[in-house]
């Protein structure tokens, strides 16, 4: 495991679109997870530590802001043939498992990953109605270790702000977590 943090891409930035799978093989567009408040892409992964610690709590909020209309989906762009937990069968288990409610999709040409400048994970975007990046950063404080209670208070307030239509502070603290795990050739140039 290597841990490195995000790549902070600035702020106002416009969404990538991406078309990707889900374990079941069906598509998801940008547009058909875009939420009328905001939409939130959470780059994930089945066996990183960092994720683990977050994963029930993060649903939980998923589904909250979900209901308060904030899209949300995650994608897995870790490299299924050198990582089997990554691989779509597990990537259902999990998610059934963490009680994600969100879709969760196989990024496995890792084209999401490098049009968002996703870096690790968990990585954390989220964009307004207009489809305008207002936060990148960690979901809180907490991170395997440290003692310090998983409580989503980083991305929430962002969030919260975006529903009751306040500017997003753009003092914003980068998430960490274990590097995206590239396949062979495709590191970017901000991971190198």
């Amino acid at each position: 495991m290597v841990a490195v943090n995000s790549a902070m891409i600035p702020l106002g930035t416009e969404a990538p679109q991406f078309s990707l799978p889900d374990p079941a093989g069906k598509l998801w567009a940008f547009d058909d997870v875009a939420g009328e408040k905001g939409t939130l892409v959470a780059f994930l992964c089945n066996h990183c530590p960092f994720v683990k610690h977050i994963a029930q709590p993060f649903g939980e909020a998923a589904a909250r802001w979900s209901d308060a209309g904030i899209g949300v989906v995650g994608i897995n762009s870790n490299d299924p043939d050198a990582y089997p937990d990554e691989v779509p069968e597990r990537m259902a288990e999990q998610s059934r498992a963490w009680g994600w409610n969100f879709p969760y999709l196989s990024d496995a040409e890792q084209s999401a990953a490098l049009a968002y400048h996703a870096a690790c994970t968990p990585d954390l975007y989220l964009f307004d109605s207009g489809r305008r990046l207002v936060y990148r950063g960690r979901f809180d404080a907490s991170t395997p270790g440290n003692n310090e209670a998983v409580t989503g208070e980083n991305l929430s307030a962002a969030v919260d702000a975006v529903l009751s239509g306040r500017p997003v502070p753009g003092d914003q603290i980068p998430s960490i977590g274990c590097n995206v795990k590239w396949k062979p050739g495709n590191e970017p140039p901000w991971y190198r």
